[in-house]
């Protein structure tokens, strides 16, 4: 039977797919379009798995606020290429998703967005777009105790969200300076008491050693790699005592009591979270 090109038109417009599969897909249907969308969808299913084995090392990492702050959720989809990851439709992909699981509050493949899951909307872009794509990593963050302030990097590889809590006018806009400060120099902890003894002791033991072969008596050696667990792993790890990307002479919390002090009442970094682009 003839298709007419209006359909073929309607069909792409609906589901993103090529002209001339669309065009496929209704004569294979008949002309029926629900039937239609259904051999596009298994398609894209075929093609999702043909491509499932693919190396995937580009994407988008990307955080989503709710506007009173008090719930975030964050993503990462991956794809092959630097190319489709800079691509305006992969873009709106990750948008749309982020937006949806913040708006469902869940974060997963099964999350329903718009009608459908997040694994049938995958499966519809690697379709279209022609590249294995997968959610890498999700997450929905709720507070009670405060608000969420994200940052997302230009890049698209990297994103943050942390919680912060208090009385201060302006506690999203300093958590908003901490989730830069998260990209920026990537802690391994929130505070001093997160690292667990046998990290230090590893640490100490290390710097031990060093001081030893720079040739500094043993006793003087560990009390050497005491300062220096302090000022160097600490200063490198733990956020709270990181210097601020901002000002090198100033400690994360030395910048939160200061802009406690401008917004008239105490801010408390409670959790962080980043995501990145190959990361774990």
């Amino acid at each position: 039977m003839s298709i007419s090109a209006s359909d073929v038109k309607k069909l792409r417009d609906e589901t993103d797919a090529p002209m001339m599969e669309c065009k496929a897909a209704l004569e294979e249907a008949g002309g029926d379009m629900a039937k239609a969308k259904d051999i596009l969808r298994t398609k894209g299913q075929a093609a999702a798995a043909k491509r499932a084995g693919r190396s995937t090392s580009e994407g988008i990492a990307k955080f989503v606020v709710a506007a009173d702050g008090k719930s975030a959720a964050g993503i990462v989809v991956e794809c092959e290429t630097d190319f489709v990851a800079k691509n305006d439709s992969f873009k709106a992909l990750v948008d749309r998703i982020a937006s949806g699981m913040l708006e469902a509050g869940s974060a997963n493949a099964d999350t329903v967005i718009d009608g459908k899951t997040v694994a049938v909307l995958l499966e519809e872009a690697v379709a279209v777009i022609r590249e294995n794509i997968v959610l890498k990593k999700s997450t929905f963050l709720s507070s009670t105790r405060g608000v969420f302030a994200v940052y997302n990097h230009h890049t698209g590889k990297t994103a943050s969200a942390v919680e912060v809590s208090g009385s201060a006018s302006n506690l999203q806009s300093a958590g908003h300076q901490v989730a830069i400060q998260t990209v920026a120099f990537p802690p391994s902890f929130l505070k001093k008491e997160d690292v667990p003894k046998d990290v230090i002791d590893r640490e100490i033991q290390i710097e031990t050693q060093r001081a030893i072969e720079e040739g500094k008596p043993a006793e003087i050696a560990e009390k050497a790699a005491q300062g220096r667990v302090n000022k160097e792993y600490f200063q490198k790890e733990v956020l709270l005592e990181q210097m601020m990307y901002t000002d090198p002479k100033k400690s994360v919390s030395n910048y939160l009591a200061e802009e406690g002090k401008v917004g008239g009442g105490p801010i408390a970094v409670l959790q962080f979270v980043r995501l990145e682009v190959g990361g774990e």
